[in-house]
């Protein structure tokens, strides 16, 4: 990273010094609530509607901020380390385009109504291989995001890709200053922020701004106006229009597009060559987003090294929260933004909750649309329509207004207020529920309304971190390898149809379960792709049949009863998975037993084995390299064995996730992916993003005198006036004992606290003496600030144990961006 001193970037930004001081800066701060490394923090105080900043000073102040940004000095304190500005975001902006001047590699730039994210995360994907990236985190594409963006920017790069969206006239403008592209794309043009528009034309011209010293554009002639727009206002410049189309002579002439099942093939005309891209997706968003990612990377790339890397895009995830509702129902809570665009893939999100009959939509009026009210909510009736909702909720005075262009159940009302006064909870019963309103509307009331539990403490699981984690071992496979996620366990304690959902929509090729109550749970919620129970009980086979749910079979007599239940349901050909014992000890078949089995086998034509695996005892520790390689080979003779007697082809796998990572040459035709999944890793823990967060909040806060004792047995003694907190979590929701007095500890507010006393079975004690925390402070008990490697460490036990002891009636709540 390149060094700023204080002094360095007051002479950027045009402020002046106040304080002795010269540090180098190398993070900077927006928001008093999260940041890192507090001695080299410069923090910018912005002036917002609703907030100042500059209020917040003294208590970065108290966590170790020293350094600032101001466009005025606090009273209280007048010998603040600052740099003193007319305006703060104008300094964040100036610093910005000064660091992007430093950097010489090609930058692109994305613009448009709806797209930038994924374009951008598309790009990423298909160029992460050859090229160190630095991009947008997130949706950052604002007059502050972008500066943000652009700071991230160093040597170790050679290429940048950031977003940027406007609302107004005049800011693209200044985020052209930023980021300063060589490479331009506009994705499309829509209703998003229209009026503060004259009209489309005029958002064009404003969003134009950004590309006016770009080497390249890239577009679509596919929207006449945007088309026309550029081609004018470009027709005199040095920038190479590079265009796009399904209807007009164009650079890239797309001639065909066949949607299958699951995919979609793009073929195309590029300098006079025929040319082709499979993409695993066959929604028309998607389509128009790998068209633009082409282009840009037939600027870069040969065209016959392309196509492959689009047969490996993923989905990029969006913004939202889905958690358990009342009566039995889910509550996804996309409340974020509200524009047709975002509605519709949202809606989209919706109709991946398999595990309802039905799905009731609750959506407020939706602002900035650009269009007029009659044509607006038809638009929003054809959407719901064409989506299969089988209900709706309208919320606002406009859409109310507009109650007759919907043709479903409905009902509507004035504002969220008189909702929640009206609300019979009775009325929703087994269904997927989103909320979709502008921030307005405060749909966060109606979302604690519906959920279930009202319990303060809650684990959050980060589906965004646990879609990394799955990539992260996918990197690590051959393109060919098959991916089984281990889904046992309630999803080590993380959900159930909730996490199915997600890795279902990440094209996993198998669910592993321990039981098969567990599997009639996921088909039960509309999980389709296969599923292995790896723990079967005879008396189930029933109900896997019925359920579709695969077995392992560990013996002859289990083949045995199996196949006589197969008769009795007079199936032709069913799957199974043959668990070899290799050392382990466990379950298995032992080579002694491996003649029996293949004779059984010959004789039962209704059975099908589909894969052949077992389990290493020590893939994790280097002390036991010499015996997992014993058990490689005796999984390797007696898995010859078996294919020289069978007729047919079948899938091997012995490799869990510290098999993954530390022999991949032996990775067979597919892996189980378990704990690393969820974040945990023997040996790749720094390339793992963190999915579950342990959290409550401080219920109370008291002082204890000198010579008092803290909680049950009076294990905590007092030896001085104390202050105490009172956190709702305990024994029983998952807090384990052994962490009383003393041994555990909590994070809040940047910081660790010891427990105190014992820990009860529904909260527990927190000394926090010489603290200013308050009622109502976040408690992280684990998560990305405290490991849950590092809590096991104290206990002297294995994250496994702590993740599957986390009570049920610790509401879940998922998060997903």
């Amino acid at each position: 990273m390149i060094s700023y001193t204080l002094s360095d970037i007051a002479n950027i930004t045009q402020g002046k010094r106040h304080g002795p001081s010269d540090p180098v800066i190398r993070n900077l701060a927006i928001d008093s609530r999260s940041f890192f490394d507090a001695a080299e923090t410069l923090f910018f105080a912005f002036k917002g509607v609703k907030h100042d900043g500059h209020d917040f000073i003294p208590e970065l102040v108290q966590r170790g901020v020293r350094y600032f940004v101001v466009e005025r000095i606090p009273e209280n304190l007048p010998d603040l380390e600052c740099i003193v500005v007319s305006s703060s975001l104008q300094a964040l902006q100036l610093l910005a385009a000064h660091h992007r001047k430093q950097f010489h590699y090609p930058v692109i730039a994305i613009t448009g109504s709806n797209g930038k994210t994924i374009v951008k995360e598309w790009l990423f994907q298909l160029m992460e291989n050859d090229k160190n990236i630095v991009r947008s985190p997130k949706s950052y594409n604002s007059q502050i995001g972008v500066p943000l963006s652009v700071w991230n920017m160093n040597e170790t790069h050679d290429l940048a890709i950031f977003e940027a969206g406007i609302s107004q006239v005049g800011e693209m403008e200044k985020l052209s200053r930023i980021i300063q592209p060589n490479i331009g794309i506009f994705t499309n043009i829509g209703e998003a922020h229209q009026s503060n528009f004259i009209d489309y034309k005029h958002k064009i011209s404003e969003k134009l701004k950004l590309f006016h010293q770009a080497d390249v554009l890239i577009y679509s002639k596919d929207n006449s106006l945007l088309a026309s727009e550029i081609e004018s206002g470009y027709a005199f410049r040095k920038t190479h229009l590079f265009s796009w189309s399904t209807k007009y002579p164009a650079s890239l002439f797309i001639h065909g597009i066949e949607k299958e099942q699951t995919r979609t093939h793009i073929k195309a005309r590029f300098e006079k060559k025929d040319w082709s891209i499979s993409i695993p997706f066959t929604d028309d968003a998607s389509i128009e987003n790998a068209i633009h990612c082409w282009a840009l990377l037939l600027i870069s790339y040969p065209p016959e090294q392309i196509n492959g890397r689009f047969a490996q895009l993923s989905p990029v995830a969006m913004r939202l929260e889905l958690k358990e509702g009342i009566n039995q129902c889910t509550l996804i809570n996309d409340s974020y933004n509200s524009d047709l665009s975002s509605l519709a893939i949202a809606l989209d999100f919706l109709n991946q909750q398999q595990q309802h009959p039905h799905k009731t939509l609750i959506l407020s009026d939706i602002p900035q649309s650009g269009k007029d009210e009659t044509g607006l909510y038809k638009e929003v009736s054809d959407l719901i329509r064409s989506k299969h909702i089988d209900r709706l909720i309208g919320i606002g005075e406009v859409i109310s207004r507009s109650k007759r262009f919907f043709k479903l159940p409905a009902t509507f009302f004035p504002n969220t207020e008189a909702f929640l006064i009206e609300l019979e909870k009775s009325q929703f019963k087994n269904e997927a529920i989103l909320l979709k309103g502008s921030r307005k509307f405060e749909f966060e009331r109606i979302s604690r309304a519906l959920q279930f539990k009202a319990h303060r403490t809650i684990l959050e699981i980060n589906l965004n971190a646990l879609t990394h984690n799955l990539q992260f071992y996918r990197s690590l496979l051959k393109p060919t390898t098959k991916v089984m996620a281990m889904v046992k366990a309630f999803s080590y304690g993380s959900g159930s149809y909730e996490i199915a959902n997600l890795l279902a929509f990440h094209h996993v090729d198998y669910l592993g379960v321990a039981f098969a109550d567990e599997g009639v749970m996921l088909r039960k919620a509309g999980i389709k792709i296969p599923i292995m129970v790896m723990n079967p009980d005879p008396e189930s086979f029933g109900s896997m049949l019925e359920y579709q749910l695969e077995p392992e079979i560990f013996s002859n007599e289990m083949l045995e009863q199996f196949h006589a239940t197969l008769k009795r349901y007079s199936l032709d050909v069913y799957p199974i998975h043959l668990k070899l014992e290799t050392g382990m000890n466990r379950l298995g078949f032992t080579p002694d037993d491996l003649d029996g089995l293949l004779v059984n086998l010959s004789m039962m034509k209704s059975i099908r084995v589909s894969t052949v695996f077992s389990h290493l005892a020590a893939s994790d520790s280097s002390n036991y390299d010499a015996f997992t390689q014993l058990q490689l080979e005796r999984f390797e003779t007696m898995t010859k064995q078996i294919a020289a007697s069978l007729n047919h082809s079948f899938c091997r796998h012995l490799l869990n996730t510290s098999g993954i990572e530390r022999f991949p040459q032996h990775q067979y035709e597919m892996v189980r992916l378990g704990i690393g999944l969820y974040g945990i890793s023997s040996y790749r823990q720094d390339q793992l993003e963190n999915v579950s967060t342990f959290k409550t909040h401080i219920s109370q806060i008291k002082w204890v005198d000198r010579g008092e004792t803290i909680g049950y047995g009076r294990r905590g003694e007092i030896k001085e006036r104390t202050k105490i907190a009172i956190i709702p979590v305990g024994y029983s929701d998952g807090l384990n004992r052994r962490l009383s007095n003393g041994v555990g500890k909590v994070w809040i507010n940047q910081k660790f606290y010891p427990i105190i006393g014992s820990i009860c079975m529904d909260m527990c004690m927190i000394d926090v003496n010489d603290s200013d925390v308050k009622l109502g402070d976040e408690v992280i008990l684990f998560g990305k600030e405290f490991p849950l490697p590092k809590m096991a460490e104290t206990l002297g036990t294995i994250p496994y144990e702590i993740m599957t002891s986390i009570s049920t009636r610790v509401k879940r709540v998922y998060i997903y961006e």
